[in-house]
């Protein structure tokens, strides 16, 4: 039980201990009058850590179609309760209107990333060479 309690309060220290430093501002997200795709994760959770390059092919390929986002919520800790978030990666996708219109907890795989913005009405981008 001892061995329990104390391995709990070493991971909430270390919970605790990650950098504020490197908070951002992310009031304005989402981007009102762009749909807006963000990803709620961690630099060291590894299904984030698989989403990264997707992410970054994307903020490329979108760039003035759709505002594509990354928040590392170890690193912006208010982030995660402002969008309601129970696990990580998750990724919410917002209409014009800042309006929540499909969220998804896990891993997502390109296709389904272009698909779901395509659905929103975004122009499909080349994505031949934004990698």
């Amino acid at each position: 039980m001892v061995k329990k309690i104390f391995g709990l309060a070493v991971l909430v220290l270390l919970f605790l201990s990650v950098s504020f430093a490197s908070a951002q501002d992310f009031s304005a997200v989402p981007e009102k009058g762009t749909v807006t795709m963000v990803d709620l994760g961690a630099k060291k959770c590894i299904p984030c850590k698989m989403m990264a390059p997707i992410m970054e092919k994307l903020e490329k390929a979108y760039e003035g179609k759709a505002h594509i986002v990354f928040i590392d919520v170890w690193e912006n800790r208010d982030q995660a309760p402002r969008f309601g978030i129970r696990a990580i990666p998750t990724q919410i996708f917002f209409n014009e209107n800042g309006e929540e219109v499909w969220r998804h907890e896990g891993f997502l795989e390109e296709k389904t990333i272009v698909d779901r913005l395509t659905e929103m009405g975004v122009e499909k981008p080349d994505l031949g060479n934004k990698g």
